[in-house]
């Protein structure tokens, strides 16, 4: 994604799936859906993009519950921009939600933090960097 390009508040931008072992689960919806793993350097480990079997294009990802992920439920979690992650953060423990992983870096991309609405789903909340 360019930066000419840049999704709208409330638009779902990636999906991942962080869970104890990757690579079965890489493999088992490489195998059910045909999505080709990709690496994605961790340091010491690789997590993996999906990617689409006809064009290659990054759909979801698929990664390990390790470092900054170690605390992340196992679901498929939706990324969703918002405008102000500290406002809706507030805004969602003042309605009755609650903060699953607190605020992070995602490097020159943004930040991030995961949340449970009141009825138990959660979300990643993401505001774009500049």
């Amino acid at each position: 994604m360019s930066d000419d390009a840049k999704p709208n508040v409330g638009t779902i931008v990636w999906t991942d799936l962080t869970v104890p072992k990757a690579k079965p689960v890489r493999d088992f919806y490489a195998a059910v859906i045909g999505w080709v793993p990709e690496p994605v350097e961790m340091g010491d480990y690789n997590d993996f993009n999906m990617t689409d079997p006809e064009g290659g294009t990054a759909v979801a990802g698929v990664c390990h519950a390790r470092g900054g992920n170690a605390d992340l439920p196992a679901v498929w979690l939706n990324y969703v921009i918002v405008a102000d992650l500290d406002r809706s953060m507030e805004q969602c423990e003042n309605l009755g939600g609650e903060i699953v992983a607190p605020e992070r870096s995602m490097g020159t991309m943004g930040r991030y933090a995961v949340i449970r609405d009141p009825a138990g789903a959660v979300i990643a909340l993401f505001e774009q960097a500049g």
